[in-house]
């Protein structure tokens, strides 16, 4: 045990980590929430087991002075609340980690130092049982960085209103034993606050594409529930009645595609929510929109495969899949957001795009993003309207009419005096069912039409850095934060990075930022480089370096600095 005070500034890392069930979000929750309240940049995420109880979990919380929305490996703080703890995370543990916590539970595990002991559950238990352990715990956190203790009073309050004054009074007790002890500790963080953050909300990623999908005027959402993918629907379902969405958990994913686009069809705006197991039972389903050139949104967020995988860990596995799903071939367009804001702006497009060019959206993120969450200002939701394309039919008209660009103006049932055909079948321009081989190739060339449109209407990829650049760093999807503060940790003059929010059409302006590049190097969470094949099919030229990831963790800042570092140095 060392008694040298330690004093952590600008950018501080705790990571809480005990066992499945034992109250670890509990702790995240009272603690982000209060710094946040309390003028401090943060961003949070988790690592877990698929297990109820017990295991080792983790969630890491980053503080700073400034905007901060990456996954950092260093670890500041460490509160073990179960044996086994240290263990879990000891490839992250460095010299300067100060450990805090019971004795009991990181001896024989820890040997370094830094090790503080406080003794939780005693306290909890004399305050009135070891369920107020992580009060205690959050309270001793909040202290250390200067949140005042009327700023967690109310919080408790808030928390615990509806369990009952003496729930409300016990919380607020050990809280005041845990502010009493970190008074006691030789440490000090300072972190500059800044009082205009209070306007600014906490958003995770799952949070985000809901928000996006209401914006994008979002009214009915299907699922069959499947990790990470479950926590859109549920949001929604916990707001529907607020927003007037209908959300309906379907007997399997086979059935969840199809009402989605039954919803469509009937003038509605869908969005079915899986994983990749689940959004392999929708191909068919996805084929019949694309047949009947009715919109539908798909979120696919992915997790490990092949099969059920590693189904609580993260990776960008599914691009391929998404990009190639389905029998037959027919137009597409694919998102990958890199951060909160674009999970909101990007979901929110796809349902007008969808829509404006009747093709199926595919939005694809990761557990790492959907479980990721930061502080933002408040989103604009009226920003950009809702764009619908429906037309009100008259007599004669032919659904599927032959035109250049291939969009046919779009009518649903009951809206006008005339009729909506659909059949899975290949059709003629009114929709009835042929095997007449011109027709067959005109309606494929209608529908392959949209393509053209679809590029038109493109995400251009975001470029940071230098735009005299020699080194091009390129990233999609969730890897977008640890590339941009690796790329600014490494500050090379020669060096860009270039970001790709919509990976499919791929944008018109791709194959002249590769050109300009003397070397290119590729950061995938996959293990066969699953963007830079798409690249090369696309403008025919192959990434010089790959940078490429495939256990279940997401890339940290400190291993993209490192590698970039030794690529690009």
């Amino acid at each position: 045990m060392s008694n040298t005070s330690k004093v952590l500034k600008d950018d501080v890392s705790i990571v809480l980590c005990g066992e499945a069930g034992q109250g670890i979000l509990t702790v995240e929750h009272i603690l982000t929430r209060t710094l946040k309240a309390s003028g401090y940049n943060l961003f949070a995420t988790k690592e877990f087991m698929s297990r109820i109880r017990g295991g080792s979990n983790s969630t890491t919380i980053r503080v700073s002075s400034g905007p901060v929305r990456g996954y950092s490996d260093s670890m500041d703080l460490l509160i073990p609340l179960a044996r086994g703890a240290v263990d879990h995370v000891r490839d992250r543990l460095d010299p300067e980690t100060i450990l805090i916590g019971e004795k009991s539970i990181f001896e024989g595990e820890y040997d370094g130092e830094n090790g503080i002991e406080v003794p939780l559950s005693g306290i909890a238990s004399r305050v009135g049982g070891a369920i107020y352990q992580n009060t205690v715990a959050a309270a001793v956190l909040c202290r250390l960085f200067g949140v005042g203790e009327e700023v967690l009073q109310e919080y408790l309050r808030g928390r615990f209103s509806d369990k009952g004054g003496e729930i409300v009074e016990k919380n607020l007790e050990a809280a005041r034993k845990g502010y009493e002890i970190a008074d006691g500790l030789d440490v000090r963080i300072e972190i500059g606050a800044d009082r205009d953050l209070g306007d600014h909300v906490l958003l995770n990623g799952t949070q985000a594409v809901a928000i996006g999908a209401l914006a994008g005027g979002c009214d009915f959402v299907s699922f069959y529930p499947m990790t990470p993918g479950t926590g859109v629907p549920t949001f929604l379902a916990q707001n529907s009645e607020r927003f007037g969405t209908i959300v309906e958990q379907a007997e399997d994913e086979i059935a969840a595609i199809n009402m989605v686009v039954g919803a469509w069809y009937a003038g509605g705006r869908g969005m079915v929510s899986t994983s990749g197991g689940g959004f392999a039972l929708m191909v068919e389903g996805l084929s019949l929109a694309a047949m009947l050139e009715t919109p539908a949104v798909i979120h696919l967020a992915q997790r490990p495969g092949p099969a059920t995988g590693v189904p609580t860990r993260t990776e960008q596995g599914d691009l391929l899949f998404a990009l190639h799903a389905g029998h037959g071939e027919f137009p597409r367009v694919i998102y990958s957001p890199g951060n909160i804001e674009e999970c909101f702006n990007l979901t929110r497009m796809a349902f007008n795009v969808a829509d404006r060019h009747q093709v199926p959206a595919i939005i694809l993120t990761d557990q790492y993003l959907v479980d990721s969450y930061y502080n933002l200002p408040s989103l604009d939701v009226k920003s950009t309207p809702v764009d619908r394309r429906i037309v009100e039919t008259g007599p004669g008209y032919r659904r599927y009419e032959l035109v250049d660009n291939g969009i046919t103006p779009r009518g649903v049932p009951g809206y006008g005096s005339g009729l909506v055909y659909a059949d899975s079948d290949e059709h003629d321009e009114e929709g009835h069912i042929t095997e007449d081989f011109d027709v067959r190739r005109k309606m494929v060339d209608k529908r392959m039409a949209k393509g053209a449109s679809l590029a038109g209407d493109s995400v251009e990829p975001l470029l940071l850095g230098n735009r005299d650049y020699d080194d091009l760093v390129i990233g999609w999807g969730s890897t977008h934060e640890m590339i941009a503060e690796a790329m600014l940790r490494l500050d090379l003059d020669a060096a860009a990075y270039l970001h790709f929010g919509q990976v499919y059409p791929v944008p018109g302006s791709t194959g002249d930022h590769l050109e300009r590049a003397g070397r290119t190097v590729v950061v995938e969470g996959n293990a066969t480089g699953q963007f830079n094949r798409l690249l090369k099919q696309e403008t025919g030229m192959f990434a010089d370096e790959l940078i490429l990831k495939w256990d279940g963790l997401p890339f940290s800042v400190e291993l993209l600095t490192s590698r970039l570092g030794e690529v690009l140095g």
